[in-house]
């Protein structure tokens, strides 16, 4: 699926156990030791004292002092590290079977990261228990449903730490990266560093540079697409925060018209994949989603326009809410339209 995560196709997939059952001591409450300043999965340098943040479900998390032992989704780590924090643990696709980073871990040092579980809705309770967390964070493409939490275990989960969830779509781009930053800050991160405020100009000014290239290039259509061995996913600009911010910015996106249910895209067929006319793809770069390799074996694939002229780009579907790990997406989506040619 395009625009929301998927297991492997449906954004409501089926949802991994994550875990045994009948946890007993495992389930205590965490314990008291909170770390130390520059530890792996110490948030920050930030002095102890009360900590407490209120989250996109519209509930506040709070701890005693500034909580260390953070456990979040893979891309929230990557996000969190990008800031300075370092979590203690992830859960979510993070390696893939090479045990290089997967594209949804960023410039997390994996190595330096306990896994709970190496793939969407995968999560070890007992190891989650053992390492006695003081603090759970995920983004949330459904609103007050943690992604990657499974359903059903997800009351056994909550219960050993308090939790964050941050809202990535049904909204734009500025605001989960808005929403992220001030969780980093809250954990420790110093926002007035020169690696984060470059990071933030970086982001401006590619804004501005694809709001630029957009109006000079309003002809250019640009598809964002995801292939499964069956389908073919187009995705909808409204539902999703990059997708919707492009659209902001003048990007001339194509919108499906015959959108499933959830409202994120449309399924066709992979005889129907040209149905909508495009002079550029960005196509899912998750290890889930089909790559063009794989897609060569689709003759309807290889026909599409925009392949034949070879102007497909990688679309970071689940990107990682920070300003360093935005900015480039935002560069090669205006590199990729301003040197693209009408074809469709």
């Amino acid at each position: 699926m395009p625009n929301a995560p998927r297991s492997p196709l449906s954004r409501r997939g089926v949802l991994a156990a994550g875990g045994a059952l009948g946890l007993t001591s495992l389930l205590a409450a965490c314990g008291d030791d909170k770390g130390s300043k520059g530890d792996a999965g110490s948030g920050g340098g930030k002095e102890s004292g009360p900590w407490s943040f209120k989250d996109d479900r519209g509930e506040t998390a709070k701890a005693d002092a500034t909580p260390k032992n953070i456990v979040a989704f893979t891309g929230t780590a990557a996000a969190l590290y990008d800031y300075g924090i370092l979590c203690k643990a992830v859960f979510g696709p993070t390696t893939t079977k090479g045990g290089k980073p997967d594209v949804q871990a960023g410039d997390l040092p994996v190595d330096k990261v306990e896994i709970l579980g190496n793939a969407w809705g995968k999560f070890n309770i007992e190891k989650y228990a053992a390492l006695e967390p003081e603090l759970l964070v995920s983004s949330m493409f459904l609103k007050d449903t943690l992604w990657s939490v499974p359903d059903d275990s997800k009351d056994k989960i909550y219960s050993l730490a308090p939790s964050v969830g941050l809202m990535v779509a049904e909204t734009t781009l500025t605001e989960p990266l808005r929403r992220h930053e001030q969780l980093a800050e809250s954990l420790g991160a110093d926002l007035k560093a020169k690696k984060v405020t470059d990071a933030k100009k970086r982001f401006e000014d590619a804004a501005e540079r694809l709001r630029k290239v957009a109006k000079a290039n309003k002809d250019i259509k640009v598809l964002v697409g995801s292939g499964s061995d069956d389908l073919f996913y187009v995705s909808a600009p409204k539902p999703s925060a990059d997708l919707r911010y492009f659209q902001e910015l003048g990007v001339n996106i194509v919108v499906p018209k015959k959108l499933t249910p959830d409202g994120f895209f449309e399924e066709l067929s992979w005889e129907n994949a040209d149905k909508y006319d495009a002079d550029v793809i960005l196509l899912d770069n998750r290890t889930q989603a089909l790559q063009p390799d794989a897609l060569e074996a689709k003759p309807t694939w290889k026909k599409l326009p925009a392949v034949k002229a070879g102007q497909v780009i990688p679309r970071v579907t689940e990107p990682i809410y920070s300003y360093e790990a935005c900015a480039p997406i935002l560069e090669d989506l205006a590199k990729a339209i301003e040197s693209a040619k009408k074809v469709s």
